[in-house]
């Protein structure tokens, strides 16, 4: 609720003016029947024909005034609550993107989809439309009330009585809505999550005619979404009608017992018009009430999810004065680095050098530990023990800014947007980086051939995750993308594994010459062969180092993925 708080408090002023129309609005309304009173009593009875034209003319000047202020409030309350929400979405999404990367691994995309738009316009729809009302109710009743114990003291207490037992009921309702809004909110994140993996997927499902199971899938969660809104609905429903009755009941029952009393002289008949009028506003707020509260119940399940995001906090902490180099230089070294997530260990005793400009191949089994490597050295995670170095500072010390702004990287699991391939390239860097640049950068990593061939060129759209293009293409267009930020080091995670060999030895080529410090992570020795230096993992340990000739001519693990590969032994 702090959260929250915070951003209406920024807001203030606004809400202060609105809420002062909203007043202005509702005084106006007490002020109608004032005049009724008066023209009935007055007008009518005592004949004092003189006042109805100024009277009358009140009543115009009111029901303008009635509107404008009605109109500034809606409008005021409209803007402002538009502009938080934006703000509030801003600001959610930017702490979820400043979330270190564990998060997401334990968290489903479609939750978090499901927090950014559904629950923020949740607490939008609150502190608008709904929360307007809510005020306006609070405010206008008590007017109401007091209006009713002026004109009347005993015979007041009977809408007060009624306007009681519509407050109790509304708590009584908001805390069985509460329970099911949260379970709403849960369910419609599980829905949000397999749709939108199966849209991802979707190539997946039908390769392995998963259609039905999928589909199943999707209807058993769909259910559950649609008992829950069934029993939300049934809680609305028993207690609607209680709202209904009385509100269409008290004013008859006013009527009824005014009658008696303007019988027998204890009121006027103008009072009773009047007292009938107060009571006829006092009817629209009891209908609204439990309107007002499912809304606000759903908003506060909301505002819990979205503050349960907030609460949370990166793993990965920059310092509060991290190192900034001048120059990064590329100079990296792994010092005895073990690394592990849970009771799985990942690596242990990690340690190699590689100078600026040089090359570092990295090979092993799956689950070795290669990506791990990629994964600390941009401080995704940190190390257990040991430490990781970039030009002589530890990545703990330096700002997160540089240190992976100074990378390069083209990961395993390649992520291309739903843009122009110009801009997939340019990464965000459409202002500062030359055409020239980026059309170098796709000739480097010969993808300039197919994209010039597209109708669009470098303008075409390309879907979510790169479709409409192969696997080479995607990663040529991501190997594209990592040389154009022109970063003094550049990572290759199994990035030329959909190429063939000759696509492959072209842009090893062309890559040799960039003057940049390289980690190339492979399982294909013909992407790792021509590096200064190359390590194999096994079970998370460097079990050989060497260049390509020295790793053959001992005959290990290097040498037998090599046999493994080519068919053959070296040399035959």
């Amino acid at each position: 609720m702090r959260k929250i708080g915070k951003y209406i408090g920024h807001y203030w002023y606004a809400y202060l003016f609105g809420i002062i129309c909203m007043v202005i609005a509702i005084v106006l309304d007490m002020l109608y029947p004032v005049i009724t009173k008066s023209i009935v009593d007055d007008v009518i009875i005592q004949g004092k024909k003189e006042l109805l034209g100024g009277l009358l003319f009140m009543i115009v000047l009111i029901g303008a005034g009635r509107a404008v202020g009605g109109y500034l409030k809606e409008f005021t309350f409209d803007v402002v609550s538009i502009k938080i929400a934006a703000k509030l979405r801003k600001d959610l999404f930017s702490h979820i993107e400043g979330l270190s990367v564990d998060y997401f691994d334990d968290t489903n995309t479609g939750e978090l989809m499901a927090r950014v738009k559904d629950d923020v316009d949740a607490v939008w729809n609150a502190l608008g439309y709904v929360g307007m009302l809510t005020i306006e109710i609070v405010i206008h009743v008590s007017m109401v009330l007091y209006c009713l114990f002026a004109l009347d003291f005993k015979l007041a207490f009977v809408p007060l009585s009624a306007m009681v037992l519509m407050g109790l009921t509304a708590v009584f309702m908001e805390r069985k809505l509460d329970k099911i809004y949260e379970q709403i909110s849960e369910e419609n994140a599980k829905l949000t999550t397999i749709a939108e993996e199966n849209l991802a997927g979707v190539r997946t499902v039908k390769a392995f005619a998963r259609e039905k199971f999928e589909i199943k899938k999707f209807l058993s969660h769909n259910k559950a979404y649609y008992d829950l809104n069934i029993q939300q609905a049934k809680t609305l429903v028993r207690f609607y009608p209680v709202f209904q009755f009385t509100s269409k009941l008290l004013p008859v029952v006013m009527v009824i017992i005014g009658g008696f009393k303007v019988v027998h002289g204890e009121m006027t008949l103008g009072s009773l018009v009047a007292f009938s009028e107060y009571c006829r506003n006092i009817v629209w707020p009891m209908e609204m009430l439990g309107w007002l509260t499912n809304d606000l119940s759903s908003a506060a399940a909301s505002l819990k999810k979205i503050n349960k995001i907030f609460r949370q906090e990166s793993s990965i902490k920059e310092q509060e004065n991290p190192v900034v180099l001048k120059e990064i230089k590329g100079d990296i070294s792994f010092e005895h680095v073990s690394f592990s997530r849970g009771n799985q260990k990942i690596l242990q005793d990690v340690s190699f050098t590689l100078s600026p400009g040089k090359t570092l191949g990295v090979m092993g089994a799956t689950g070795a530990g290669k990506t791990s490597l990629i994964h600390l050295l941009m401080r995704f995670f940190d190390v257990d023990s040991g430490s990781i170095k970039l030009d002589g500072v530890d990545v703990r010390e330096l700002s997160l800014r540089q240190l992976r702004g100074s990378m390069g990287t083209v990961m395993q699991d390649v992520f291309l947007f739903s843009d122009t391939i110009s801009e997939n390239i340019r990464m965000g860097q459409r202002e500062t980086m030359e055409n020239r640049a980026m059309v170098h950068a796709a000739g480097l990593a010969g993808a300039r051939g197919f994209i010039e061939k597209m109708q669009e060129g470098y303008e075409t759209i390309i879907g979510e995750r790169g479709v409409g293009l192969s696997g080479g293409q995607k990663q040529r267009i991501s190997i594209a993308r990592a040389i154009a930020k022109q970063n003094p080091v550049l990572i290759l995670d199994d990035s030329t594994s959909a190429l063939d060999m000759e696509t492959e030895y072209e842009i090893q080529k062309s890559l040799d010459t960039l003057d940049t410090t390289k980690i190339i992570i492979a399982h294909r020795i013909s992407a790792v062969r021509r590096a200064d230096e190359i390590i194999f993992l096994e079970n998370g340990t460097v079990r050989e180092r060497g260049c390509h000739e020295e790793l053959l001519a001992r005959k290990g693990l290097y040498y037998d993925t090599y046999v493994a590969q080519m068919g053959t032994a070296p040399g035959q």
